[in-house]
């Protein structure tokens, strides 16, 4: 399985999470997975990527903006909002955009 997301033909929406961390732990690693498992579950998820170095960014993809409306009022992802807020992120933003072209290769695809 690639880290890079299988997504498909756009068009199709991304949003982009960008993040700097305290040094609280709390429960972070955790939740994290357990917001990632709960996405997945959400209808119109489409995939994920995300990496951490000095700062954080992750990207979720969606079908439309209604599935991200609807993830964004999930109980247990408010939960981890305010959590991030209160005690996980110096820093963070969140942008929403729509992909209309992507291409490339992935490597678990035949060349």
């Amino acid at each position: 399985m690639s880290v890079i997301a299988n997504t498909p033909k756009p068009p199709y929406y991304a949003v982009i999470f960008t993040s700097t961390r305290t040094e609280e732990d709390d429960g972070y690693n955790e939740a994290a997975d357990r917001m990632v498992e709960l996405a997945q579950q959400q209808t119109g998820f489409l995939g994920i990527e995300s990496a951490r170095e000095s700062i954080g960014i992750t990207v979720s993809y969606w079908a439309d903006l209604d599935s991200i409306k609807q993830w964004k009022a999930n109980t247990e992802h408010i939960e981890a909002q305010k959590m991030g807020r209160q005690s996980w992120y110096d820093t963070f933003k969140i942008r929403i955009s729509k992909v209309e072209r992507d291409y490339g290769q992935l490597i678990d695809e035949p060349h």
